[in-house]
């Protein structure tokens, strides 16, 4: 125990410090707790640890082929480099050599063949990176070609898939089509996206006695790391742990991909019994990992002269790479948010994954989930041209109702739908109606430059695919200072968990903020953890560090009012204060109380979400605890000579149930949605005829900058709508939801180019909607004009043609 004393308050002081709210409990805009570290550069990632003495630097020998058998590997001229330590191929892996997450297919290191342009064949160890990569580039590797897929479509045509396909059906979609009003069929291209987070893939491994390993590394999935190297270095996991501090952005890239430099480097670090530590630079980063899985897609879709869905197929072909990785919930979450906001009716959802020879695709923010909500967007912005209606008539025609048409294809009830009033409440700050004949107005006098607007909705489901992931575990400890020591499940990158789950922490105790210290996430505190991914950060490790705390509060209240003589309900925590009866005590003397009173004042905590049930041989069941609800109005303009654009105002309502941080979660909206509209608009991916990914840094792939920001920007968030369920203080997830607001950007954009034909025509723009390709759907929109008019002259028609 620490010799300080503090001067026990009055009870007149005590008296008037009960009486006060908390200010830094949940709903309490508290800063996040390592912005002053972030800005100031003092946030200790991977790279600033302090060096081991002997550590060595690995760097990756990559393939450049996309598809080819390995003849030869010759490590000898990686020796003659001065500093080289060692040189490993596949063989010199002590145990299991492939690191698939769920399903084999990803070889550490290259076997027999190689299946895309940045695969690891080998990996040198060597004093510093320098020396490790001129060492692996004199590496001798001949291969005999082989025909690679390199295209989403073919592999689509020829079935060549890392999974078998799956589908949603409800009632007979094919009958629907045949008897509905109008019917439209058509084919969309998205495209995926690179994670760029800003600290690359990155692992530091410790040997320690027994065999094990202290493994540092930037990952969102601490467990599945552990267990990873466990597994290559052929021991138990009780061997390994894992230590994850803070990430420099995740996105999802680092739920699986950030296992191949933690493995690599145990790898070495068994060998040679020396601290190893691999950084990828940026471009062997994006060469080697997986990105956001581009969807190709085919609709056909049945409808009234209302707008109304009367039925629809939709083909969702995710490409997916060469292995599976994580492909198989990402393909069946597109599928699930293939209806976003819509009563789709009677309905066939095909899922397809696609193998290609390309870096295995990942999870990326949204999970699969903004590809098939794109899709279904696409065809309500269809559907408004096809009926000259305004799209946001036909988006509102197809909303979920709250007592019927409001079960989805999956056969899960959409409860608790804000939608409706969220969209009306939109529509009157935004000024949307009178915003769209503005608009009209500015299109018809401007003849080069055109504005354009969309509002759209996001109803995002709440919860992991794979229902054994949501579950979580904390762990707390009450020194007898008072202190509070925290440790969960969840990992840190950025997005402001760490300080939303101290807060919880501190509403429970009622105590500030300040006492509660968070640790590193680490896997001897609380093991087999879930990745911090599904935006499930909060909503599951909340909850686990709420029932420790919860405990430890309890036990509290049973030794107060024993000791005190009174009833547990007249034990009150307030503002750093106990009320006992009459008497009123310090948080911290309370602890000391309880402490010589033999009081255990440390518990795990644990909690697993309810409800959760998927058959997949039925295609049914609720996947999804609850929906988050969005809607985004978007204002452009673009130059229709260039295809350049702007996005002149973004209006944002958002629902986060019961905010747990409002500053942190406003945050999470305005980068969401940012991200969203840069993922739709300009980030692309260009690989060569050769399958070489020609976008491979910050020269050549764009992502949003500060520039990119709409000019006005207003973000508010639904108040006073708890989240009807028993999630952690009735808050919900914030992650992934607001990254589909970004689409309402991408349909404004085609939205101008529409104007160009009097909004009778869906210009045909794959995203994103790059300049180029918006310059091409004006192009598309003249077309249609010139031969507008030529028909109309051939019927002597006049005057049609003056634009």
């Amino acid at each position: 125990m620490s010799n300080h004393h503090t001067i026990e308050p009055t009870q007149a002081e005590l008296s008037a410090l009960f009486r006060q709210d908390l200010k830094t409990g949940v709903g309490r805009s508290v800063k996040h707790d390592s912005a002053e570290k972030h800005v100031s550069g003092e946030a200790q990632y991977i790279d600033d640890r302090l060096e081991f003495p002997n550590q060595l630097h690995l760097y990756a020998r990559l393939s450049d082929r996309a598809h080819a058998k390995i003849l030869k590997v010759d490590t000898s001229p990686c020796y003659a480099f001065e500093g080289v330590r060692l040189v490993i191929t596949h063989i010199d892996i002590p145990g299991l050599k492939d690191i698939g997450p769920l399903l084999p297919g990803d070889p550490l290191l290259a076997i027999d063949t190689v299946e895309f342009v940045g695969q690891p064949v080998l990996a040198v160890a060597a004093c510093d990176l320098d020396t490790a990569r001129k060492a692996a580039m004199a590496a001798i590797i001949e291969y005999e070609d082989l025909e690679p897929v390199l295209d989403v479509v073919e592999a689509l045509r020829k079935k060549h898939f890392v999974l078998d396909s799956h589908t949603h059906q409800r009632g007979d979609s094919s009958s629907a089509l045949s008897k509905a009003t109008h019917r439209l069929q058509g084919n969309l291209h998205i495209g995926g996206q690179e994670h760029f987070y800003l600290e690359t893939q990155i692992s530091s491994v410790m040997p320690t006695e027994d065999g094990g390993m202290i493994v540092y590394c930037s990952t969102q999935n601490p467990t599945e790391i552990q267990k990873l190297v466990a597994e290559v270095l052929d021991v138990s996991m009780n061997k390994i742990v894992v230590d994850m501090r803070r990430m420099g952005g995740g996105f999802g890239g680092k739920e699986t991909q950030a296992a191949s430099p933690a493995c690599l480097c145990a790898v070495v670090a068994r060998l040679t019994g020396q601290p190893t530590k691999m950084r990828l630079p940026r471009v062997e980063d994006m060469m080697m990992t997986g990105k956001r899985h581009p969807f190709y897609i085919e609709y056909d879709v049945g409808f009234d002269d209302q707008g109304r869905l009367q039925g629809i197929k939709l083909d969702l072909a995710g490409n997916c790479g060469y292995s599976p990785d994580l492909s198989n919930s990402i393909v069946d979450r597109a599928m699930f948010h293939a209806d976003n906001a819509y009563y789709l009716g009677d309905a066939t959802i095909n899922g397809h994954r696609c193998k290609t020879n390309t870096a295995s695709n990942t999870a990326y923010r949204g999970f699969g989930g903004p590809q098939g909500m794109v899709a279904i967007e696409e065809v309500m912005d269809r559907i408004a041209r096809h009926l000259s209606l305004d799209p946001l008539t036909v988006r509102k025609a197809n909303y979920y109702g709250k007592t019927e048409r409001n079960v989805t294809h999956y056969h899960q009830t959409v409860e608790h739908n804000l939608l409706d009033e969220m969209t009306a409440d939109l529509e009157a700050s935004s000024q949307y109606a009178e915003r769209r004949e503005a608009i009209k107005a500015f299109n018809a006098s401007s003849p080069v430059l055109k504005k354009g607007l969309a509002l759209t909705p996001v109803k995002f489901g709440i919860s992991f695919t794979a229902s054994f992931l949501n579950q979580a575990g904390a762990l707390i400890h009450i020194y007898t200072d008072g202190s509070i020591h925290l440790n969960h499940g969840g990992t840190e990158m950025g997005q402001g968990l760490n300080i939303k789950v101290a807060q919880m922490v501190a509403e429970v105790f009622q105590v500030d903020v300040s006492r509660v210290q968070i640790t590193a996430t680490n896997t001897d505190k609380v093991p087999n953890t879930s990745p911090t991914a599904a935006s499930s950060g909060s909503d599951l490790n909340g909850k686990a560090a709420q029932n420790a705390a919860e405990i430890i509060k309890q036990r509290l209240v049973t030794f107060a009012a024993d000791k005190y003589q009174v009833e547990p309900h007249a034990v009150l925590f307030r503002n750093g204060q106990v009320r006992i009866g009459e008497q009123l005590v310090s948080f911290e003397s309370l602890i000391q109380q309880a402490y010589f009173g033999q009081v255990s004042l440390s518990s795990t905590g644990y909690y697993k979400t309810p409800k959760i049930f998927y058959d997949r041989t039925q295609a049914r069941g609720r996947p999804f605890y609850y929906f988050a609800f969005g809607a985004a109005c978007v204002e452009v303009i673009i130059d229709t000579l260039t295809g350049e654009y702007k996005m002149l105002r973004t209006d944002i309502l958002h629902d986060v149930g019961a905010s747990l941080n409002p500053a942190i979660d406003i945050g999470q909206v305005e980068g969401g949605y940012l991200q969203g509209a840069g993922w739709l608009t300009m980030e692309e991916l260009v690989w060569n005829a050769k399958g070489k990914l020609m976008t491979s840094g910050p020269a050549s792939y764009k992502i949003p900058a500060v520039a990119d920001m709409p000019l006005d920007l207003r973000v508010t968030l639904v108040e006073n709508r708890k989240n009807p369920e028993d999630t952690v203080f009735h808050s919900k997830a914030v992650g992934e939801p607001p990254f589909m607001l970004g689409i309402a950007a991408w349909c404004a954009i085609k939205d101008a180019v529409a104007s160009l034909a009097d909004y009778r025509v869906q210009p045909s723009i794959d995203a994103p909607a790059t300049p180029e390709r918006v310059l091409w759907g004006c192009e598309q929109m003249r077309k249609h004009n010139a031969n507008t008019c030529r028909t109309l002259e051939a019927v002597a028609v006049e005057g049609y043609c003056d634009e």
